[in-house]
């Protein structure tokens, strides 16, 4: 029997960094990613974002798009809606690891709204469409940015990597603990590892990076409880997961340019190499 063929089984944009994010039928690409994906983040008194290694309860706030605005909505304060910060907006030079990018904040009751809701005092930001984040030049091309995301405009995981891990974990999870962009399905297990040019649709994707994981894979993804210890971490590591960085699940990608993605796509496998991880 001939094995399925590769093809997209999800699309998943993130409109507020560690926010809850939400499926999508297709997805317009931009220069930085899924068109709306993390151009919005929290950040803290000392400009700094935010995410649910510091707080892990960001994961109860529910996020929907309202034209330009965005519409919160927590479990115990009901829903808030902040309309896109305009021109004159205050800038707020926010830091994202090494990087500083000039964001519009949001209004004084958004910030209140989310402070009541976290227990810290919090800020929102947005990346103005005029502003440019590049890629980490190491692993991109001269003109390649990003949006709020930690490093890279996509990531990309597999059905059957996932299938793969669950059978090792006591407790299987749900592809939703890694906050994938794009998720392929009829692939073998890490497939992705070896894969560095795809194209789906009307995109091509360098794939550049595997990606190293972090506390929130150990967290429940609508209640940022962590039930489970430090698995899936402790399960991948075992497995033998490990590059460069950390423990990886899933890689990162940069698209060479516009288009557009949508469920059932087929994913052409341009080029491969030999597994990325381990170097």
């Amino acid at each position: 029997m001939t094995s399925p063929s590769p093809r997209i089984a999800g699309l998943h944009r993130y409109p507020v960094k560690s926010l809850r994010g939400h499926p999508l039928e297709h997805a317009p690409v931009g220069p930085r990613g899924f068109t709306g994906d993390r151009r919005w983040m929290l950040i803290d008194d000392k400009d700094r974002f935010q995410t649910r290694r510091e707080l892990p309860h960001m994961a109860l706030f529910d996020v929907a798009f309202d034209g330009d605005a965005l519409i919160l909505t927590h479990p115990d304060l009901g829903t808030h809606r902040v309309d896109r910060p305009g021109e004159d907006a205050a800038t707020v030079e926010a830091k994202i690891w090494r990087d500083t990018v000039s964001t519009h904040l949001a209004p004084a009751a958004t910030a209140a709204f989310l402070s009541e809701a976290l227990g810290k005092p919090v800020r929102l930001v947005h990346q103005p469409d005029t502003v440019r984040r590049p890629v980490d030049p190491r692993y991109a091309a001269e003109d390649d940015q990003v949006s709020l995301a930690d490093g890279f405009p996509f990531l990309i995981t597999t059905e059957a990597s996932l299938q793969a891990l669950n059978t090792q974990l006591a407790v299987p999870v749900g592809m939703d603990r890694f906050r994938p962009n794009i998720v392929v399905t009829g692939a073998e297990a890490w497939a992705e590892d070896r894969w560095r040019r795809i194209r789906i649709g009307t995109v091509t994707l360098r794939i550049v990076k595997p990606c190293a994981r972090c506390v929130i894979t150990t967290q429940h993804p609508l209640t940022g409880a962590q039930e489970q210890g430090n698995d899936p971490l402790t399960t991948l590591r075992a497995m033998g997961r490990m590059a460069k960085g950390g423990i990886i699940f899933g890689q990162n990608a940069i698209a060479d340019g516009p288009g557009e993605i949508a469920l059932g796509d087929a994913v052409e496998i341009l080029e491969e190499g030999e597994s990325n991880l381990r170097q």
